[in-house]
């Protein structure tokens, strides 16, 4: 169980008293008093190839240095070897539990820097695929927030609701995982017949999800004790550490990508942001818990408004492939694909950074382009590497045992930090 938030200050300063007298030589620890520990990569509680290396006074924890890189696959460079379309697959090994936000952001980087605009109708697919992937996305991380905090239910629940996702995943996409399902100027295909109503009856299933959620945790007992008052960020060092999403919403701080830089038709949509008042464990549950039902809000809206007409923009035709029945049928649309196939969409010289509103926080491309269908140089920041560069700040102070409850609360994901 937390200690008591006085004594916990009591017992870091009297630990930090004693390292300083024993570096003095003098009144100081005896050697080997001190443990070291590693904490991962292996381990479940770290959620995924993420070392902390612990420096630990009995069963407090007075220093924590996080160590990246296990998982590097050199996804940045690897980049400037592909064409823009070549890239899309790469994008849904970020944030894995969220592909088709990545696809989608890494999309309108790259329009961004080309000028293109698209259509209506791609956008408001696209906003439905983000808010659907958030869903998953949080409904699998407040899921194994429960296991981390001691309570198997809530994963149970949790899962069974992101498989139905999974479900329209697949439909759409053909992938219920990894789905590259944008395109440069568009999306891969449009929506399957009877899609949109089989999104809508699922959008008033999951309610009742979220409710036996919210009883199984908000309230108890065990999970309070576990989360509150537990490694609070205040609002001053959530901006100074660049938290993004809802990490920095915990803290304070009404900022959301989607309502202040709006992308993809966000801005016509009505929705809230939820903000935390203290920051701690229990704050970031809590927006996480609220921004489910907020983006059923949005799913349903952009669901009923579907606009009709083109779902990519065909009118860029350097950079968009013209459609399979007119690659198949006419010499200019099969020497038109064969040149974007082969070459890669052809992008302007130029420099972009963009940045989206991603289920672990802000997830930003910069792409540097020199002409033609491969970047000269590209590079990722993601919401999970921010949240885990506070670990250092965050974890000292309290017990091994809360360390669970700290980095679940971050809701950090390691693809997204080694790129």
């Amino acid at each position: 169980m937390p200690q008591d938030a006085a004594f916990r200050e009591i017992t870091v300063a009297d630990a930090a008293a004693r390292s300083a007298g024993g570096a003095a030589g003098a009144g100081g620890d005896v050697p080997g008093e001190r443990m070291f520990l590693n904490m991962g990569p292996s381990h479940p509680a770290t959620h995924g190839v993420l070392r902390l290396r612990l420096e630990l006074d009995g069963d407090i924890v007075a220093r924590c240095d996080p160590v990246i890189g296990h998982l590097h696959r050199g996804m940045e460079k690897a980049a400037e070897n592909c064409t823009y379309t070549q890239f899309i697959p790469h994008t849904d090994r970020l944030d894995y539990l969220a592909p088709l936000c990545n696809n989608i952001a890494f999309a309108l980087a790259v329009e961004r820097l080309a000028g293109l605009e698209v259509p209506p109708r791609c956008a408001a697919i696209r906003v439905l695929c983000c808010e659907l992937a958030r869903l998953s996305s949080h409904l699998l991380g407040l899921g194994v927030y429960g296991m981390d905090t001691g309570a198997w239910t809530t994963f149970m629940y949790a899962f069974t609701a992101r498989e139905k996702l999974h479900t329209l995943f697949e439909e759409l996409t053909g992938a219920r995982f990894t789905a590259s399902f944008a395109r440069i100027g568009g999306v891969a295909r449009d929506l399957p017949d009877g899609w949109l109503a089989r999104v809508l009856r699922l959008c008033d299933e999951l309610p009742a999800t979220i409710a036996d959620l919210d009883r199984l945790l908000t309230r108890n007992k065990i999970f309070l004790d576990r989360t509150k008052d537990i490694a609070v960020i205040g609002r001053e060092r959530a901006l100074a550490l660049g938290l993004t999403g809802a990490n920095l919403r915990a803290s304070g701080v009404a900022f959301d990508l989607r309502k202040d830089r709006p992308y993809s038709g966000y801005e016509q949509y009505d929705f809230d942001i939820p903000v935390g008042t203290v920051g701690d464990c229990y704050d970031r549950y809590l927006v996480r818990m609220e921004e489910l039902r907020q983006s059923l809000r949005i799913v349903r809206q952009a669901a009923r408004r579907m606009p009709g007409g083109p779902w990519r923009a065909e009118e860029a035709r350097d950079i968009v492939p013209p459609p399979k029945e007119r690659v198949l049928t006419r010499m200019e649309e099969l020497i038109q694909n064969f040149a974007i196939a082969t070459r890669g969409p052809q992008i302007p010289a130029g420099e972009v950074w963009f940045e989206a509103e991603n289920p672990k926080g802000a997830l930003g491309f910069f792409i540097h382009s020199r002409g033609g269908g491969v970047p000269w140089r590209l590079r990722v920041h993601g919401g999970s590497f921010t949240a885990l560069s506070t670990l250092p700040e965050i974890v000292p102070g309290h017990f091994i045992t809360d360390i669970p409850a700290i980095l679940g609360s971050l809701d950090f994901v390691m693809g997204e930090c080694d790129r």
